[in-house]
């Protein structure tokens, strides 16, 4: 497939080439848990995906749950050690089955 030639304001204003925006997807399935125990850990994971000049956006219930993280900066982008970064927390979470940390995608093209 042939790229088109496009301009760097045509290339940061679609989102392309050096512009291209990053993140990944995270999902999840929880053993038994009750609605506040999910509640108190969404709390938990927005706080620390925040700290992390990140934004998370996810669904899911009681049971399973999946989301999508990338960074709140307009042209930044989630890295691999935020990937790592998140695995590693969600591992200590007793509660959590089964974790499941995509690669890096482009946020805006790749779904």
């Amino acid at each position: 497939m042939i790229t088109p030639k496009r301009n760097r304001r045509l290339r940061k204003k679609l989102y392309v080439g050096e512009f291209t925006i990053y993140g990944f997807e995270a999902s999840m399935s929880f053993s038994d848990i009750d609605e506040d125990i999910l509640d108190t850990f969404l709390d938990e994971m927005v706080d620390f995906v925040e700290a992390r000049n990140l934004l998370i956006s996810f669904g899911g219930g009681t049971d399973a749950l999946n989301a999508f993280v990338c960074s709140s900066d307009r042209y930044g982008s989630a890295s691999d050690d935020d990937r790592d970064a998140l695995s590693t927390w969600l591992k200590t979470k007793s509660f959590i089955k089964d974790i499941d940390i995509d690669a890096l995608v482009d946020a805006n093209y790749a779904y």
